[in-house]
Order: structure tokens, then C-alpha cells, then sequence
């Protein structure tokens, strides 16, 4: 997976594109993104959720690289989730 991300310096640099491992670690593994989900889903990002109804609309919390952490069914539990765990939310479009 590759960002479209760049970086660049004061002094005029030429902008260097991030690698994966420094655009997951920005924030000092303290940043979070929510991202709403369909239960058909939910087995893929994890395997060791029980079975889902099809249909359902879930949200799960991601550390910045993408790794799920929690799944839940509001966006509003995500969020406190994310506060309780000292994480801070950013919009991803």
C-alpha cells in the first residue's frame, strides 16, 4: 500500500513521500481513526467476532496503520472508546 502523502522541509527541500512505517507512526501511536462498517464485513477485519446479523451498519476504531482495534455499534462508542484509551480521532476521507 503506498500514500500519496508528502513531507516537506522549511529550507525548500524536495518533498519526499512517506513510507508506510512513518505514516503509521505519526502521532506516537496515539492517533485513532472511526470507520463505519457492514456486518458482512466484520469476519474479515475480525476473526474472532461472533457471527454478525447480515444488514447492520457497525463502526470500528483504527490506529493510524490501519490495524482495527475495537468494533461496536455506534459511532459514539467508538469515539468514547478512543477518548477512555487516550487516543486522538482524526477525519480520514
Amino acid at each position: 500500500m503506498r500514500n500519496e502523502f508528502e513531507v516537506t522541509s522549511s529550507v525548500g527541500a524536495a518533498p519526499a513521500p512517506l513510507s508506510e512505517e512513518a505514516f503509521a507512526s505519526l502521532g506516537g501511536g496515539k492517533i485513532a481513526y472511526v470507520r463505519s462498517i457492514r456486518s458482512e464485513d466484520v469476519a474479515e477485519m475480525f476473526p474472532q467476532a461472533p457471527h454478525i446479523a447480515p444488514g447492520l451498519e457497525l463502526f470500528t476504531l483504527h490506529a493510524a496503520d490501519g490495524t482495527p482495534i475495537m468494533l461496536t455499534d455506534s459511532r459514539e462508542a467508538a469515539l468514547a472508546s478512543a477518548m477512555q484509551n487516550e487516543l486522538e480521532t482524526v477525519s480520514v476521507h
